[in-house]
């Protein structure tokens, strides 16, 4: 007589609940994700999230798409959003203004124009060498580069095939800040050059510059200055 089989002992292993997933949850599924979002200081990825909070990943994904719609839908001063590959809290753009002053308090804590600059030849260039940059500029970014890698806005990618100079790139956090998912969602560059009637009307500007003799006063000023460049060709950028 043949013994009777157990279901369990034949059942596939690929039947088997998946790693990340618990057969029986933590806590309900949506605040499970917000708990572990507040705390996370870094976007996490929908596998990470499964992980954590012990739900299928198809599942966490709607529960995220669900509490973008909420969030959005109540007007919370806060948002979640999707970027560098996974999801983070963010506040509202319109009330940046409000964190700004609670924050900073009065203290200086943005990039200089000179650091923004250069981090933006970076994040259009990349990967660039700082030589690159530099002539881009028109200026020494010496400084200014190790200031943007202290922040950990850039970084080493390599060196250059040619002259080995070392290649610079923007970096995870860099998307993070600015609250992109890839350098795909950078604008244009196109729209923000001047056209070929700004470009017409300088150079008339600087033929005007040019026969005016040196040393010589308008409206009793003088004109041995043109205030423009950088004021840091002294290569003391920071």
């Amino acid at each position: 007589m043949t013994e009777p089989t157990d279901p369990s002992a034949a059942a596939s292993p690929e039947v088997a609940s998946s790693p990340e997933t618990l057969e029986v949850p933590l806590a309900p599924l949506r605040p499970a994700l917000e708990a572990v979002l507040m705390v996370a200081d870094q976007p996490l990825d929908d596998t990470t999230l499964a992980s954590a909070v012990g739900h299928p990943v198809v599942a966490v994904q709607e529960a995220l798409a669900d509490l973008v719609r909420e969030y959005d839908d109540q007007g919370r001063g806060f948002e979640l959003r999707q970027v560098a590959g996974g999801w983070r809290y963010y506040t509202r753009e319109e009330l940046a203004g409000v964190v700004e002053r609670f924050v900073l308090d009065g203290q200086q804590a943005r990039l200089t124009q000179a650091a923004l600059e250069t981090l933006a030849v970076v994040a259009y260039q990349q990967p660039v060498s700082r030589s690159r940059v530099s002539a881009i500029r028109g200026v020494n970014v010496d400084g200014v580069m190790r200031t943007l890698l202290a922040r950990g806005l850039v970084a080493e990618a390599g060196h250059d095939a040619e002259t080995g100079a070392h290649l610079y790139a923007t970096t995870s956090y860099f998307l993070e800040r600015i609250g992109i998912d890839s350098l795909a969602e950078l604008p244009e560059l196109a729209p923000l050059l001047p056209g070929m009637e700004d470009l017409e009307d300088e150079q008339e500007v600087a033929a005007v510059d040019e026969v005016v003799p040196a040393g010589s006063t308008d409206e009793g000023g003088p004109t041995g200055q043109d205030g423009s460049g950088d004021g840091d060709v002294d290569g003391s950028e920071r």
